[in-house]
C-alpha cells in the first residue's frame, strides 16, 4: 500500500501599495475560492487601513473580509512565500527583495478608490468597485495553474 503525502498548499501574498482594497480582495477571493490549494496572504508597502466599500463589495459576493487588516510586510517577514504576487503598479515598482526561491509576479488591476474620485453617484461608486472585484476574482480563480504559465 502506498501512502500519498497531501500536497502543500502555497504561500501566495497579494501585495498592494496601501492593502486596503485590491490585495485585500485578492486575499479574500484566495481564501474563498482556493482554500485547499493556496494559503494566502496581503500586505502593503504602505499600508493604510482596510476599506469599507472593499468591505461591502465583497460582503455582497459571500465573501467576508471584514476582519482582515492592513499589514506590513515586516508583519509577515517569518513567512517564506511561494509567490509574491503585486496587484498595483507602485507596489511592483517598489518591491523589495524576497529572500529564497520566491517567485514575484506583476498582475496589476485598477485602484477602485481612484476610480470613485471621479464619479459622484454611490451607485456608479459601488459598479466600479464590483467591477474590479471581479476582475480580480476571475485572476484567483486561475491560480495556481496559471502561475506556470509563462506571460500571465
Amino acid at each position: 500500500m502506498t501512502s500519498s503525502k497531501p500536497k502543500e498548499k502555497l504561500k501566495i501574498l497579494f501585495l498592494c501599495t496601501g492593502n486596503s482594497c485590491r490585495s485585500q480582495m485578492a486575499e479574500g477571493w484566495a481564501r474563498h475560492l482556493k482554500s485547499d490549494q493556496i494559503t494566502a496572504y496581503s500586505a502593503g508597502t504602505h499600508p493604510q487601513g482596510l476599506n469599507p466599500i472593499a468591505v461591502q463589495t465583497m460582503a455582497e459576493e459571500g465573501v467576508d473580509i471584514s476582519h482582515h487588516t492592513s499589514k506590513t510586510l515586516d508583519s509577515l517577514s517569518s513567512i517564506q512565500f511561494d509567490y509574491v504576487i503585486t496587484v498595483c503598479g507602485h507596489a511592483d515598482e517598489n518591491c523589495p527583495l524576497f529572500p529564497g526561491t520566491t517567485r514575484l509576479i506583476h498582475h496589476g488591476f485598477d485602484d477602485p478608490p481612484k476610480l470613485a474620485e471621479t464619479v459622484s453617484e454611490d451607485t456608479e461608486k459601488k459598479a466600479i468597485y464590483r467591477r474590479v472585484s471581479l476582475e480580480i476574482r476571475n485572476y484567483v480563480a486561475t491560480l495556481p495553474e496559471s502561475l506556470s504559465t509563462p506571460g500571465v
